[in-house]
C-alpha cells in the first residue's frame, strides 16, 4: 500500500511526464495531500488518478515535484539509493574508462538524482546539492558513494560540498560549503588531476562551481591537432584548459586571456606544472581585447578559441545573450586570416543549438566569411543527455575553418 502523500496534476503536466520529462511545475498541480511536507516524497497522479511517478516535493520552487521513479513498487530505502549510485558509477567506468579518476560521477536528473552534482578529482569528490529532497538524504548518499567506490577499488579521501549558490535559496535552503565529516576534513582544498595527459591544480574550495569544468574534456583534446604550429588566442581561459591543450598540441604560441587575475595566476601555475614555455598570459576583458586587436589590424592569431561563461541562465535573457555571443564570434571571425581556425561554444541550455547555429550564420554573414565546419561536438559522456529532458543537453561546441 502506498503511504506517500498524493498530488494530482493537470493534463499538461501529465503529458510532459508521460513524454519522459521529470519535472512538475507549480501551475500544473491541482490538489495536494494534507500531510505534504517540503523535501518529502510524493506520488503524482493524473486528473483521472493514474499513477505517474514519485518525486521530491517543494512548494518553495517553481519546479514543484522532481520525479525520481516511475515504478510504483520502488521502496526508497538505503538499498534503492545504493543501486542508483552503483548504476551511475558503473556507467562512468564504462564510458570514461581510463578517465574514471577524473570525471562527473552524478549529473542530476540524468542519473535520477535531481539537483545533485558529484565530480571526482582523484581521491576527492566535490558535490553540489540544489534540491531540498536530496539535501535531506545527502548524508546517506555520501556514505554510499564512499562505500561503493571503496568496493570498486577506488577509495576516496574526502568529500567537499560546494552548495554556495543562490539557487539554493529559491529552494528554501541556505548556501553552504565545507567538508563532509565522514572522511578527512583537514585537506588544503587543492587537488592535482591529470586530464588528456595534462596536469592541473584544481581549487575546489575557491574555484568556480566545483573547481574545474569537466564537460569539455574531449573537446579540449579535439583542438590539439589543429593547434600545431599555430598562434592561438584562448579567450575566457579560466584555469587554462584549452590553452594548455593547444600548447601540448605543439602551438607556436598560446595567449591565455581571462578577466580574472586569479584565473590567470592559476593558468600560469598549470603551465609551469607542465613545463610549457610556449604560452603567455593576459588579464583582460575579452570583448575589449578583441575590439582593440581588430582596430590595430594585422592580428597575429590564426586560431581563436571562444569558451565564454553562460551568457543566459533563463529564457527571458536569451535575446541579450545572442547579441553577446554574436559580438565575440563576429570579432573573432574578422580577426582571423582566411584559412584560420575558430573553436566556439555555448554552455547555456537556453541558447539552443538552432539559436547558436543561426547566430554563427549571422556573424559569418556580417564578417563576410564562410565557415567550413570541421567538427560539431557536445559535452563529454559523463554528462549524459536524456533526450526527453532537454535541460540536460546544454553544451554546443564547433570547430571551423574561416574561408
Amino acid at each position: 500500500m502506498r503511504t506517500f502523500p498524493k498530488i494530482h496534476i493537470t493534463p499538461k503536466g501529465e503529458k510532459a511526464l508521460r513524454g519522459g520529462h521529470l519535472w512538475v511545475y507549480s501551475d500544473e498541480v491541482t490538489d495536494i495531500g494534507d500531510s505534504t511536507e517540503n523535501g518529502c516524497l510524493v506520488d503524482v497522479y493524473s486528473a483521472k488518478s493514474r499513477f505517474l511517478g514519485t518525486g521530491f516535493y517543494n512548494d518553495n520552487s517553481k519546479i514543484r515535484v522532481r520525479i525520481v521513479s516511475r515504478n510504483a513498487n520502488d521502496k526508497f530505502d538505503r538499498a534503492f539509493w545504493g543501486r542508483r549510485i552503483r548504476y551511475a558509477l558503473d556507467y562512468r567506468r564504462t564510458v570514461m574508462a581510463e578517465d574514471f579518476q577524473c570525471c562527473r560521477l552524478i549529473f542530476g536528473e540524468a542519473d535520477s538524482f535531481p539537483g545533485l552534482t558529484v565530480d571526482r578529482f582523484g581521491d576527492v569528490l566535490v558535490t553540489q546539492v540544489l534540491s531540498l529532497g536530496i539535501e535531506k538524504i545527502k548524508e546517506m548518499l555520501y556514505e554510499l558513494l564512499a562505500e561503493t567506490l571503496k568496493e570498486m577499488g577506488e577509495p576516496i579521501t574526502a568529500i567537499y560540498e560546494r552548495s554556495d549558490v543562490k539557487i539554493r535559496e529559491l529552494e528554501g535552503m541556505q548556501q553552504y560549503k565545507g567538508f563532509w565529516c565522514g572522511l578527512r576534513t583537514d585537506l588544503p582544498g587543492v587537488a592535482e588531476i591529470t586530464e588528456n595527459g595534462i596536469k592541473y591544480e584544481v581549487d575546489y574550495v575557491k574555484g568556480q562551481k566545483t573547481g574545474f569544468f569537466l564537460d569539455q574534456k574531449y573537446n579540449r583534446m579535439a583542438i590539439r591537432r589543429i593547434a600545431r604550429g599555430r598562434t592561438v588566442l584562448d579567450c575566457f581561459t579560466h584555469t587554462g584548459a584549452f590553452a594548455l591543450n593547444a600548447a601540448a598540441g605543439g602551438a607556436r604560441l598560446v595567449n591565455a586571456v581571462d578577466i580574472s587575475e586569479d584565473a590567470i595566476e592559476m593558468t600560469k601555475k598549470n603551465a609551469a606544472l607542465n613545463g610549457f614555455t610556449n604560452m603567455q598570459f593576459t588579464a583582460a576583458n575579452v570583448f575589449d581585447l578583441l575590439t582593440e586587436l581588430y582596430k590595430a589590424g594585422n592580428s597575429p592569431y590564426d586560431f581563436i578559441i571562444l569558451d565564454p561563461p553562460a551568457f543566459t541562465k533563463s529564457s527571458g535573457t536569451v535575446r541579450n545573450a545572442i547579441r553577446g555571443y554574436k559580438e565575440i564570434n563576429l570579432k573573432a571571425m574578422r580577426l582571423l586570416p582566411r584559412g584560420g581556425y575558430l573553436a566556439t561554444c555555448s554552455c547555456s541550455h537556453f541558447m539552443t543549438e538552432p539559436l547558436f547555429r543561426q547566430m554563427l550564420h549571422d556573424a559569418a554573414a556580417d564578417a563576410e566569411v564562410s565557415l567550413r565546419q570541421i567538427e560539431a561536438r557536445q559535452q563529454s559522456p559523463d554528462h549524459p543527455i536524456l533526450w526527453n529532458v532537454p535541460e540536460t543537453d546544454y553544451l554546443k561546441f564547433f570547430i571551423f575553418q574561416v574561408v
